[in-house]
């Protein structure tokens, strides 16, 4: 079992900046790779930006430019750096990771992006 602890959101103006961050223990050998997914009320959950072991990455490109998805190794950690905020941002952040055959889940985090 791998389980996930997500940090790091809040309320921003638009064109600030916030970083997320997930915290990942247990069967940390057997994550293949980590990423970020975001909801917002009345839409599908979507994909944001994914990370492998050895640093690969793909973002949405609705965020591209803006975010960037890193991970500390030796601490088990994934960061999501978010730059430029808009308010189509505004949504529930969820950390993800990928181990073996099963998708493991944070419990969400909310971003509002408001003036």
């Amino acid at each position: 079992q791998v389980q996930l602890v997500e940090s790091g959101g809040g309320l921003v103006q638009p064109g600030g900046s916030l970083r997320l961050s997930c915290a990942a223990s247990g069967s940390i050998l057997s994550i293949s790779y980590m990423g970020w997914y975001r909801q917002a009320p009345g839409k599908q959950r979507e994909l944001v930006a994914t990370i492998t072991r050895g640093g690969s990455t793909a973002y949405a490109d609705s965020v591209k430019g803006r975010f960037t998805i890193s991970i500390d190794n030796a601490n088990h950690t994934e960061f999501l750096q978010m730059n430029s905020l808009k308010p189509q941002d505004t949504a529930v952040y969820y950390c993800h990771a990928r181990a073996g055959w099963v998708d493991y889940w944070g419990q969400g985090t909310q971003v509002t992006v408001s003036s």
